[in-house]
């Protein structure tokens, strides 16, 4: 016999309190167990192509882990260092940059930029702020980032993390069905199945779009010369899963420095341009139909909110777990609804079907008397026959 639902619900609610207990308190602690099961999640597909190539469950996850292993010494080697650097400098550049806008403005629109003007002193604290505070919060960040754990328990902790959790995957997921409560559990697999779909659309494939996007900025405007392209580049690519932001602020932002650095050279400046442009229909018309596939459901302002109110709380593993709750909780809350809307809580009990009160009436012929040939005796029918005889 099922538990009640009121029970349910507070067992339920109980599960969910503890979690966000553990989270808030061993947030610093788990963060490599929470990076390393995305990292298997995230690689998990590649694995079952691989088995399906005739490879091993171990073989096909030590290919992957090597593979991710020289990829990140690659990236920090070469990419990270030059992607710190171009942003410690275009902080610095900054001030200069709108002091020129500033000279530009005050030569064009003279009415407009006098000694008083409000626009004169917003540039003017605009360009301290960021001098001032940018290096800080690059700083800042970085020191959080590594203070959130040892940098190498970080290092060591997550390929192995990762590699032992995409080695079992299969078997942890099995077990945890092994375990759902019998009666609710083709509801709880449903659900699963969705959210799944949901993270395998919007995860997996939006994190492929902004790499790529961000691979393709960074490179481009490089090869055209930009300064500080390879960070242009990386907020572009990293700001493409919010629909129209990353190309509204990175192509702001190159076609701003391309004023400032080709002024006067208009063909350059239409490189950058078209750099976006192609950028932005490649992603439209190729990538996300690929990859990502129709709506996954993720709302970006219910992910702006769920990345804003995960980090307030929890820090930078409320972050790493802001975008599978929001999923989780979206599909869960289209679900509810889709309850609701077939309840008679929302139908009314004047939906209800009307029992159907039809008697059916047979017209099969009226059984008669006959006569026994041989004794001459008269043979009623049995009660309740209608005269048809077998064939």
């Amino acid at each position: 016999m099922a538990l009640p639902v009121r029970q349910q619900m507070k067992y339920w609610g109980i599960a969910a309190a503890v979690f966000l207990v553990v989270l808030w308190g061993l947030g610093n602690v788990i963060l490599p167990f929470l990076v390393g099961g995305a990292v298997a999640y995230f690689m998990d597909p590649v694995a079952d192509r691989l088995e399906r190539t005739g490879m091993s469950r171990t073989a096909a996850t030590a290919v992957i882990s090597i593979v991710a292993v020289v990829g990140f010494i690659l990236a920090a080697l070469l990419v990270i260092p030059t992607l710190v650097r171009q942003l410690a400098q275009l902080i610095n550049t900054a001030p200069t940059i709108l002091g020129q806008l500033q000279t530009f403005l005050e030569a064009r629109f003279p009415t407009i930029m006098d000694n008083e003007s409000v626009l004169r002193e917003t540039l003017g604290s605009i360009g301290e702020m960021i001098r001032s505070r940018g290096g800080e919060l690059v700083t800042t960040v970085l020191s959080s980032a590594m203070g959130v754990v040892n940098f190498v328990v970080f290092i060591v902790v997550v390929p192995v993390v990762a590699f032992y959790m995409l080695l079992d995957w299969d078997k942890m997921i099995a077990r945890i069905d092994a375990w759902l409560p019998r009666d609710h559990a083709p509801t709880i697999r449903r659900i699963a199945s969705d959210i799944d779909r949901v993270l395998a659309g919007f995860v997996r494939g939006q994190v492929l779009v902004c790499v790529i996007l961000g691979v393709y900025y960074s490179v481009a405007l490089a090869l055209a010369g930009l300064n500080f392209g390879l960070v242009v580049g990386a907020i572009a690519g990293f700001l493409t899963f919010i629909p129209y932001v990353g190309a509204l602020v990175g192509g702001g932002l190159a076609i701003g420095l391309a004023l400032f650095q080709f002024w006067g050279e208009w063909w350059m400046i239409a490189l950058i341009w078209a750099i976006f442009q192609s950028g932005q229909f490649v992603e439209g018309n190729i990538l996300t139909p690929k990859l990502v596939g129709s709506s996954v459901g993720l709302h970006p302002v219910w992910l702006l909110f769920a990345l804003s109110a995960f980090g307030t709380l929890f820090g930078f593993a409320g972050m790493l777990v802001a975008v599978p709750v929001a999923a989780a909780l979206g599909v869960i809350a289209r679900f509810l609804i889709s309850q609701y809307t077939e309840s008679k809580l929302y139908n009314g009990l004047d939906s209800a079907p009307e029992p159907d009160f039809r008697v059916e009436v047979s017209l099969a012929p009226t059984a008669q008397p006959r006569l026994e040939p041989e004794t001459g005796a008269v043979i009623l029918p049995p009660a309740g026959t209608t005269g048809q005889t077998a064939p």
